[in-house]
């Protein structure tokens, strides 16, 4: 039987290579929106950090995001993004 080879990414935090399922996905659409896709399946580019703070704050801190979505990213929305990542962890 053949094996399934599992998808990776890699987390913008901490630089990891780690299974898809794993990571949180941040999206931006076409309209420029970035919010987190907690399906995974969300229309746009994609980047992807950990479950945990630390690596959000690490992405934060060096502008990864702003690098991968090539845009400026305002503190609101970071505080945004922040605290749908602080819900969804509990």
């Amino acid at each position: 039987m053949k094996v399934k080879k599992v998808p990776l990414r890699m987390c913008l935090g901490c630089q990891e290579m780690k299974p898809k399922k794993e990571l949180i996905r941040v999206v931006k659409n076409k309209e420029g929106e970035i919010k987190i896709d907690f399906t995974g399946k969300a229309a746009g580019r994609g980047a992807y950090i950990c479950r945990n703070i630390d690596c959000f704050e690490k992405c934060v801190k060096a502008k990864r995001f702003e690098k991968a979505f090539e845009t400026k990213i305002s503190d609101d929305l970071y505080d945004k993004l922040r605290e749908a990542l602080m819900n969804e962890n509990g």
